[in-house]
């Protein structure tokens, strides 16, 4: 298919005999021995495929080199003879040191290396080496550091080596052993098979190619937009595909009832948004289906999920059948427990909390099983084997990413009754998550999304503040929110102090304030401390018994304390956008207006706080937090670990949206017989991982 990103040079004509296959192991390449395979495999390079795929991770270019009279700091390649060369061993720390003088025909320049003696007698001062290397300023001067050496005369008789790739050391291996095994395996390259069904015939095999063998940044760019395109095509067709394996399921009918959804939206203490109607109503007609629902629902922070849920368990529960909610934390199950029950009480639904703490278990657990409770709300405690339910008909999963692929599939799994049907699923997620990452990682949901704030939801105004201001702007502010009774979060990187840095910690901050405001009832809260132990803190700060919370951001999701409207957020140039503007989210939740303390010891604050300084829209911020970041910090709670991206970059917009488009095409194949994914062995192989990381079902 001409669209698609293919090689633009054809990999080495030679063909031998197939010796190997991408499967096989390591051991099969000539040269590699035992000891070299398990060097290799220690580095988790266990096939000839897993080889391949480990590409450079920079390259040197000798045909672009810097003469010395217009050499710049930083990575250089120039080209000049060596003289002067001595070597020192200092007392401290016992280092040796090599130092001399290269020379052009333009100027000279200091080098140096460290530890390495060796380099005093290595070179012919009447010859001329390439040298690749840093340049900058060092010890007092500019000289170029511990750089790599090359003959000239080699480097110019073989035209190919004067643009060379340059591993990085893996499992003992330098990158001189992985460029002798790669020269082993040169005239395999031709018998790679390919991997996408529309791809240019050889396509795979020549990015592999160009990528090990490239003779100039054009073909590593190509190489890197192929693999970059086979890779999220991958990833995409994966969530594609679970999603036509979704819709073969059956699950359990929900009909919809406008006039008792309405009967409740009329006692509502607040009127939904046009966001939120219209989230609900795509949720209601998922209900109606015989497919399983399988939705996201995103929203920024306040925008009233909780709302939105609430109005799904409530059709379910119209149906006499049950809802489970799992929350991440006790605090905001116990919370969700509080709110739910409180809109759907009134209205004769049961609703029942079941975590760690929850006393009488068994009993519950039992009324669960009976069908006597129509909405349960927990967190892990739900997936216990012996909490088991009468007919579960819904699934809502709230901050879904925080929960594993593993315990997803536990909770749904273990309610499908003797019927077969499996119940419907939907995700909650206060994050944010911009349009190319959903097409990316999300490909199997339907999405609403939650873009509007409900009325009477305060707006939160946000302050870079220079750490050297805070007495004169700050703690006259502090002073005047305790006298008016409101509470304040402050929020610090570290739990214990570390001499080596500079970072606020929890412990000395707590005492600080309480020196600074001795009046003021302050406590700490961080990730290590005993869940009872978190639990009573937050409970207290909820109940007003707290003045000042000292946290670090083990308080970012869910907890709601409409009465804190101050919000300080100490070294804030060291988190990313998402996680800031979730933590600017636990303030303006009552009838006060907000504050948030962007507090920075920066000279100039970074784009990042000037961005969450000028918005208070999360989508917009987490469009912003990509362009700036990359997906690292969005997709960080989402699983980015596992998802491993090698290549590709979710910040690709034009390269997702042609991947995506292809997968669709490729997927509507496979909803008419006879075509499957076994036609396609090395496709269906390959996309495995990813199949188990997006399936929700």
């Amino acid at each position: 298919m001409k669209t698609l990103p293919s090689g633009a040079r054809a990999i080495p004509e030679q063909r031998p005999k197939i010796s190997m296959t991408l499967s096989d192991s390591v051991e099969h390449i000539k040269g590699v021995g035992p000891k070299t395979a398990a060097s290799l495999e220690k580095a988790g390079l266990k096939t000839v495929k897993d080889l391949l795929y480990f590409l450079p991770r920079t390259y040197e270019n000798f045909t672009e080199t810097t003469q010395l009279s217009e050499i710049q700091p930083g990575k250089v390649v120039i080209k000049g003879k060596i003289s002067d060369l001595t070597t020192k061993r200092t007392s401290r720390r016992n280092l040796t040191i090599t130092e001399g003088v290269i020379r052009d025909t333009t100027d000279a320049i200091r080098v140096v290396w460290f530890n390495q003696p060796y380099r005093a007698n290595q070179f012919d001062p009447t010859k001329d080496y390439y040298f690749s290397g840093t340049y900058d300023f060092n010890r007092g001067r500019y000289q170029l550091t511990s750089p790599k050496a090359q003959l000239a005369s080699d480097v110019e008789k073989k035209p190919a080596s004067n643009f060379r790739p340059i591993y990085s050391s893996k499992g003992g291996l330098k990158s001189e052993n992985f460029q002798k095994i790669f020269e082993t395996l040169r005239p395999e390259f031709s018998f790679i098979p390919d991997l996408l069904p529309d791809a240019t015939p050889g396509a795979r095999a020549d990015a592999l190619f160009k990528a090990h063998f490239a003779e100039s940044e054009a073909d590593v760019a190509s190489a890197r937009n192929y693999l970059a395109y086979e890779e999220l095509f991958e990833l995409i067709l994966a969530a594609k595909l679970n999603k036509l394996e979704n819709q073969k399921l059956q699950a359990t009918q929900v009909p919809f009832s406008p006039e008792k959804i309405r009967a409740l939206v009329r006692k509502l203490p607040f009127r939904l948004t046009n966001a939120q109607r219209k989230a609900a109503f795509e949720i209601f007609k998922d209900l109606e289906k015989p497919a399983p629902m399988n939705r996201l629902l995103q929203g920024d922070v306040g925008a009233g999920k909780t709302v939105v849920a609430a109005l799904a368990a409530f059709a379910v529960a119209s149906d006499k059948k049950q809802t489970a909610l799992l929350a991440p934390t006790a605090i905001l199950a116990t919370q969700h427990a509080e709110s739910l029950n409180r809109l759907l009480a009134p209205f004769g639904i049961k609703t029942a909390l079941l975590t760690g703490a929850t006393k009488h278990k068994p009993e519950l657990k039992q009324r669960i099983k009976n069908g006597e409770v129509d909405l349960v709300i927990g967190t892990h405690a739900l997936l216990t084997d012996d909490t088991e339910f009468k007919h579960l008909a819904l699934c809502i999963i709230d901050e879904q990413h925080r929960f594993g692929v593993n315990q997803r599939q536990k909770l749904l799994t273990k309610t499908v009754e003797s019927s077969g049907k499996a119940p419907h699923l939907l995700m909650m997620t206060a994050t944010p998550i911009p349009r190319s990452l959903q097409l990316a990682v999300f490909g199997d949901l339907d999405v609403s999304i939650l873009n509007e704030l409900p009325a009477g939801r305060q707006p939160i105004k946000t302050t870079i503040l220079s750490e050297v201001n805070l007495s004169d702007l700050l703690y006259p502010k502090i002073r005047e929110f305790l006298a008016e009774h409101q509470q304040i979060y402050w929020i610090c990187k570290a739990i214990d102090d570390n001499p080596a840095t500079e970072t606020k910690s929890v412990k000395k901050q707590t005492e600080k304030l309480k020196t600074l405001f001795r009046t003021a009832r302050v406590e700490f809260l961080h990730g290590r401390m005993k869940p009872e132990e978190k639990d009573s803190i937050m409970t207290a700060f909820s109940e007003g018994k707290i003045d000042i919370l000292v946290s670090t951001t083990v308080v970012e999701v869910g907890v709601n304390v409409p009465n804190a409207n101050l919000m300080v957020i100490e070294d804030a140039e060291g988190y990313g956008l998402a996680q800031l503007h979730q933590l600017r989210g636990r303030v303006g939740r009552g009838s006060h207006v907000a504050f948030c303390y962007l507090v920075t010891s920066a000279e100039e604050p970074s784009r990042r706080l000037k961005e969450l300084e000028r918005s208070t829209d999360g989508f917009y911020l987490a469009e912003a937090d990509l362009k700036l970041r990359g997906p690292g910090e969005i997709y960080g709670a989402l699983q980015h670990g596992a998802m491993s991206l090698r290549f590709a970059s979710l910040t690709d917009s034009r390269l997702i949206s042609l991947a995506s488009r292809e997968a669709k095409k490729f997927a509507t194949l496979f909803a008419k017989a006879p075509t499957t994914l076994d036609d396609f062995p090395e496709l269906k192989s390959s996309i495995k991982k990813y199949q188990q990381l997006t399936t929700l079902n």
